[in-house]
């Protein structure tokens, strides 16, 4: 027999011996085989197990004293990873070039129309369409608000009937179709029927938004559902230490990961098509993106057996909403305060529950246990998180085009102002290795509970430091150029009487001094936004999470909207108090979202557990306290959130 054959031998039967151990154990505990993993190996240190020693669920004095660690990703979870990789190459690598392909006419390079649309060796701008400056701004921001849109209609899909799973596939077809369809319109044939190349396009822009709106809605939940080991379990290291495999804190490192790759195909996609755009045409700048994204049909098609999901549930949707109306109509009050007070209370649900609902007949959707009703109301719990995210979403919004007009007011030293935009994607692939490798390593080895709510309060101190680091930039802009508030402007005499279109009109200050602006909103993401992909994942219930997820993305489509009231800031000599008022927002939200959620970050690791099968069997059992340790008999009824 060949040393490769009986190393085989040797690991087939140790996952043997591994599955057996589990099953016995999880037999005793009286749940299903598949609620654990054959073995630890997926935590990030097992070769440091001590195997000989049994895995149990932790008990109430262990939650509360041992150190809480991760597993490491496993392959499935990083082939979707890589899925999602390939669509933001291909997503921001499309609409990268959008702006000028939309608003500027074709250049005319070395005195001939240039039919592919590129400006090189020209000092010309790249154009195609020649709509205008209105038309550009009016489609991006309607495919901007597309995209995040149809995850409502796709998450109660995949949740409802498709599945996730079924749903990413059926996402991918009709976003390639979409980026086929760009492709053509930037033809050099096609672009020479000006009427055709328009139609093209915007058909193009419906197609590919739903698409990606189709894809985004079940991925980030996909990725975390291929999680392991999902409940919260005790092992024993070889040091002879007792840690818990905390399924939360999996998937807090998971979506970083995630974050990662997701950044990496962003800037990976904007720089390359910047330059395909301006040195060999749109044509090229549409077909890469479109060949990167047949990446994830293989990837899809190979891991088919492998990936694991939650079955869709038909009636989850009209159950959610009749259990909550159901809740709200019994508990409605004339005295407003009365009804707040009593919003989200035990006794509040109590209405939808099936053993103690007050009618003689039941609802014929009423086919769920009494333990939905808890996971529903943390789903709840999770969508109330979202509500002041357009606060700091309107922050973040900046750098996607007024911190790049403010790049432009500086000294760019010869490179292209669009250019410092790709630095919030090159910090964030920089920061995740640091939380990954330092941040919560050290949280995990102290045992400092950095939960949810925390990290998504420092995230909108953040982004609102973020916003003043560039009001005050915005303010030596003004006072180190010649035309002062009126920098970059032309038609206006500045302070010396000068005409401003025959100076200099830019400051002497460099634009890479923005930096500061981007590091702090790359920070603010990973503490804010990536938590909230956490947040819509552990608290939704199982067969809710792309609709919860859902709801969370279109908090962005919020903030483009609220954004717009804000335009007329966005223009000089208006744009210290733009920045101020935004830092502003984003200061108070995060004093709000700390006042109104921080019963939740007392209560998350409970919050957590819930819909965790062997922790509400225990519950069931009389083994653990049923309401949260830190919550008194006076606070319960008043806990609103």
């Amino acid at each position: 027999m060949s040393q490769a054959a009986e190393f085989d031998q040797a690991y087939a039967a140790e996952a043997l011996a591994n599955q057996l151990r589990y099953n016995k154990h999880v037999s005793e505990m009286g749940q299903e085989h598949d609620l654990l993993p054959a073995g630890v190996e997926h935590y990030n240190d097992a070769k440091d197990v001590d195997e000989s020693d049994d895995w149990h669920f932790p008990t109430e004095e262990e939650r509360r004293t041992l150190r809480r660690v991760s597993e490491k990703m496993n392959w499935p979870a990083f082939a979707i990873c890589v899925c999602e990789f390939a669509e933001r190459f291909s997503y921001y690598g499309a609409t990268q070039v959008y702006s000028n392909f939309i608003s500027k006419p074709r250049p005319i390079v070395h005195g001939q129309l240039s039919r592919t649309g590129a400006n090189k060796g020209t000092d010309s701008t790249s154009g195609a369409l020649d709509l205008g400056s209105v038309a550009s701004q009016g489609l991006t921001l309607f495919n901007s608000f597309w995209c995040y849109i149809t995850p409502l209609f796709a998450g109660w899909l995949a949740d409802a009937y498709l599945g996730r799973f079924q749903i990413i596939c059926y996402g991918t077809v009709i976003a390639q179709v979409g980026h086929i369809l760009l492709t053509v319109s930037a033809i050099p044939s096609v672009m020479d029927n000006q009427q055709g190349a328009e139609a093209c396009f915007v058909i193009a822009l419906i197609i590919m938004g739903t698409g990606t709106g189709v894809f985004k809605a079940s991925c980030s939940v996909l990725v975390a559902e291929q999680i392991k080991i999902k409940q919260q379990t005790v092992i024993r290291l070889k040091s002879g230490e007792k840690v818990i495999v905390d399924p939360a804190l999996t998937t807090a490192r998971t979506y970083m990961w995630y974050y990662e790759m997701i950044n990496l195909g962003s800037l990976a996609g904007q720089l390359g098509m910047i330059y395909a755009e301006q040195n060999v045409g749109y044509w090229l700048a549409y077909l890469l993106p479109t060949l990167v994204f047949f990446l994830p049909f293989p990837v899809l098609w190979f891991g088919r057996n492998y990936y694991k999901s939650e079955l869709p549930n038909g009636s989850v949707l009209t159950q959610a909403c009749g259990a909550w109306w159901l809740c709200v109509r019994s508990t409605l009050s004339w005295n407003p305060w009365r009804f707040i007070k009593k919003y989200g209370t035990e006794a509040f649900w109590s209405y939808a529950r099936p053993s103690t609902y007050p009618g003689a007949v039941k609802p014929k959707w009423m086919t769920y246990e009494d333990r939905w009703v808890d996971q529903l109301d943390r789903g709840v719990k999770a969508c109330n998180i979202f509500l002041l995210f357009p606060l700091y979403w309107l922050c973040y919004n900046q750098i996607v085009n007024n911190l790049i007009i403010q790049a432009g007011q500086m000294d760019m030293g010869g490179s292209p102002n669009e250019l410092v935009a790709q630095l919030d994607p090159i910090f964030i692939i920089v920061f995740v290795l640091l939380f990954q490798f330092v941040l919560y390593p050290a949280c995990e080895r102290y045992n400092i509970p950095f939960t949810p709510v925390k990290r998504i309060t420092v995230g909108f101190f953040l982004a609102s430091f973020a916003m003043v680091w560039a009001a005050v930039l915005q303010h030596y802009i003004y006072k180190t150029n010649p035309c002062g508030t009126h920098v970059g402007d032309h038609g206006f005499l500045a302070p010396d009487g000068s005409k401003c279109s025959s100076l200099k009109n830019s400051s002497s200050l460099s634009m890479w001094v923005s930096s500061g602006s981007y590091v702090l909103i790359a920070f603010s993401e990973l503490f804010a936004s990536v938590t909230s992909l956490e947040v819509a994942m552990i608290m939704a219930p199982k067969n809710m999470r792309s609709i919860v997820m859902a709801i969370g993305t279109v908090t962005t489509a919020v903030a483009s909207a609220l954004g717009e009231a804000f335009v007329g800031l966005s223009q000089n000599p208006n744009w210290v108090i733009n920045y101020g008022l935004f830092a502003g927002l984003s200061f108070v939200g995060g004093i709000l979202f700390w006042l109104s959620f921080r019963r939740i970050d007392k209560n998350q690791d409970y919050l957590n557990m819930i819909g965790q099968e062997t922790f509400e069997e225990r519950v069931a059992h009389g083994q653990e306290a049923i309401e949260p340790a830190t919550l008194h008999t006076d606070e319960k009824a008043e806990t609103t959130v």
